[in-house]
């Protein structure tokens, strides 16, 4: 029975889809610019032991934008980055993640969750394979769509600085 577990590796910046010991898919992704770190406030990715806790966006588009995990009915384009330079893009899809481990990940300013810590798409220009994120880890948006619908909720996600 398959049974899929995410790695992420923060030192080769990708993620990897196994299935027991064998290698099912492996994305270039980007983490957070400002490295590892699990404190709430910190745009740091955290390390340890996740688990995703909620899927968002599976009727959407490519390029959906959302804000607050909604999709605000808005498709990314040229145009609207130019509207809205700052903005933190958060496209197409979401997987929420939670952290597993009390003190590390999980619960008082530690917590994956409270943090809002996803795998999410960004804009294709966004470069892939270096950390650039604000926390999370993002991937491109075709690549998101497929793992999104390939991972059930509740699959397990290691994040390792390795």
């Amino acid at each position: 029975m398959y049974k899929p577990v995410i790695y992420v590796s923060i030192a080769e910046q990708t993620l990897s889809v196994c299935d027991g010991n064998q290698l099912i898919t492996r994305y270039s992704v980007s983490t957070a610019a400002k490295g590892v770190g699990q404190c709430q406030g910190s745009f740091q990715t955290p390390l340890g032991r996740h688990i995703i806790r909620a899927k968002v966006g599976g009727s959407c588009p490519l390029n959906a934008v959302f804000v607050g995990r909604r999709f605000t009915g808005e498709i990314y384009n040229e145009a609207l980055a130019k509207q809205f330079p700052n903005r933190d893009w958060i496209l197409t899809r979401i997987l929420w993640l939670s952290g597993q481990e009390p003190g590390v990940n999980r619960l008082g300013a530690v917590d994956s969750m409270r943090r809002y810590i996803y795998i999410h798409g960004t804009p294709d220009s966004e470069p892939m394979g270096i950390p650039a994120s604000h926390g999370c880890i993002r991937m491109r948006n075709d690549e998101v769509v497929e793992l999104f619908s390939s991972v059930p909720v509740y699959t397990q996600v290691i994040i390792e600085n390795e």
